[in-house]
């Protein structure tokens, strides 16, 4: 049986960013077992930088795009924290989750409840998802405040 000669290091970095986009610390760490040397690693991550290849900025545009519908603004900036994006690109994330906040919370509590809540032991439980879910208390509460509005007379 013919064994494969060993990827560069440039191949599996194109390999990774075929996939989905990386940030440069986190496609950094995936590489840095492969690489002779931290400086082989920085030329190769530069140049893939300059050939457009890695970009914080679209790494950032496809977390807001994979887990801005699930999850709320704080929970989206903590992901984007632990990939050491710049604080450039971080204050971008967030203006553009809270710009959209209310609505994906009405979304993902719809989604999973639908309902107002009966008893303040499931208001209690739909507010602990949604907090854990990364979005705010006054989000929530308005969230939920609303869906209360909403219900026809007869219903209360």
């Amino acid at each position: 049986m013919a064994t494969r000669p060993p990827l560069s290091l440039k191949a599996r970095a194109v390999g990774y960013l075929s996939r989905r986009e990386h940030s440069r610390s986190e496609l950094a760490r995936k590489l840095a077992p492969h690489a002779e040397s931290p400086e082989q690693l920085e030329q190769l991550l530069d140049a893939l930088e300059r050939e457009n290849w890695l970009s914080n900025q679209r790494f950032a545009d496809s977390l807001l795009h994979r887990r801005g519908s699930r999850y709320g603004a704080a929970r989206v900036i903590q992901e984007a924290k632990t990939h050491q994006l710049g604080s450039e690109q971080l204050g971008d994330l967030q203006e553009r989750l809270r710009e959209t906040e209310p609505a994906r919370a009405r979304e993902v509590w719809r989604k999973r409840f639908g309902t107002p809540p009966a008893t303040p032991e499931e208001r209690a439980k739909q507010i602990r998802f949604m907090m854990a879910r990364g979005f705010s208390r006054s989000v929530i509460g308005k969230v939920i405040q609303g869906a209360e509005d909403e219900l026809p007379d007869d219903m209360e």
